[in-house]
């Protein structure tokens, strides 16, 4: 073989290799879905859910006022298009709006969470935009004064006004099974069913005003009702609620068409759900970006649990952009005082590699 053959090889070769390296990298950045299918929704919750256990409340609705301060700086620390594991109800909206996830996932102890996360689903499919959710979600008709360009707080001020319609919840409550069990497909148990039923009819009897209450009834002092969490604003003004922008709404909604919100029943000092959870993201090369914990971790601190916890969430794909996001509260289990805390509670952004390098020990 002459020498210009060889540099023709030679060349062919070096092309081949770096097409395909290209087309690995592409195919590896495409690995997570557009969207999921029905059946792929469904088996990626179940298969990932354990048992549901007890907590101290249902959680309908956040406590948490000030979740929306934290937001600028979360936005700050966070790259779009990766994952987003969270716990608990509706704040989860508002952070998936701000930091644009490609996939989240909602993991909770409480079966009666998942129920209530489908419920959700049902309305953004079904809603066109914040005035028809917010009718839907409360069972009330839309005021006429109100439009897609209306505020949050015109919204809430004026559905606190509207009166309960049983036609209406009876209607919505029917269109959302059927959009669950019939539409979707999801094979929900009669004790699914029952949940739904009793998220859907404390929403319908305490309207705007539902706050969070504790099992066996009754509220801490000072805690927000839903239209005080959706009127809220950062520490700049700016109400960045999920319900604050037809853009922020939009963009949840779309995520719930496409079946890429997916609730979870699970401990996070559990033995399966955080895992799984992480080997399926590992599986589509889809590092996470934000965990929410909310005030979780003090709870496994004083269940014991704590190192299993560390030892699940380290099983995440991380890296130095993934971030934990935390309430804390000084004195409670163990956490030492919150510098600038107002009321002792705080929210921080912590780096998971910072954190998981010493976590359980």
């Amino acid at each position: 073989m002459n020498r210009r053959g060889f540099l023709q090889i030679a060349t062919a070769t070096l092309v081949f290799a770096f097409f395909a390296l290209f087309v690995n990298e592409r195919a590896g950045a495409q690995r997570l879905p557009a969207r999921l299918t029905d059946q792929e929704f469904w088996k990626l919750s179940s298969e990932s859910s354990e048992a549901g256990g007890p907590f101290h409340s249902e959680n309908l609705v956040s406590n948490e006022i000030r979740f929306q301060s934290i937001i600028p700086s979360l936005i700050r620390a966070t790259t779009p298009g990766r994952a987003y594991v969270g716990v608990g109800s509706e704040q989860n909206f508002t952070y998936i709006a701000a930091t644009r996830p490609a996939i989240a996932f909602i993991v909770d102890i409480r079966r009666g969470n998942l129920d209530l996360h489908l419920i959700y689903k049902a309305l953004f499919e079904m809603s066109s935009n914040r005035v028809e959710f917010v009718s839907r979600l409360f069972s009330r008709e839309k005021p006429p004064t109100l439009t897609p360009n209306s505020t949050a707080t015109e919204i809430f001020a004026a559905y606190k006004r509207a009166t309960p319609s049983r036609t209406l919840y009876n209607q919505n409550l029917a269109e959302i099974k059927a959009a669950l069990t019939t539409k979707h497909g999801f094979q929900l148990s009669g004790g699914d069913l029952q949940a739904i039923d009793f998220v859907y009819n404390a929403w319908f009897r305490y309207g705007p005003d539902i706050r969070y209450e504790l099992n066996g009834g009754g509220s801490p002092g000072g805690v927000p009702t839903y239209a005080d969490l959706m009127m809220a604003t950062d520490l700049e003004g700016q109400n960045r609620s999920y319900l604050g922008s037809e853009e922020a709404f939009r963009f949840v909604k779309d995520m719930h068409a496409r079946n890429m919100i997916i609730p979870v029943v699970g401990n996070f000092g559990g033995p399966k759900a955080i895992r799984a959870v992480a080997t399926y993201l590992k599986q589509k090369e889809a590092p996470v970006a934000v965990f929410y914990t909310s005030n979780v971790e003090q709870y496994l601190r004083q269940d014991g649990i704590w190192t299993n916890f560390c030892s699940s969430a380290a099983t995440l794909p991380i890296d130095t952009k993934s971030v934990f996001l935390r309430t804390l509260r000084s004195g409670f289990a163990g956490q030492a005082a919150v510098v600038g805390a107002n009321g002792n509670f705080n929210l921080e952004v912590a780096p998971m590699t910072r954190d998981l390098s010493s976590c359980g020990k």
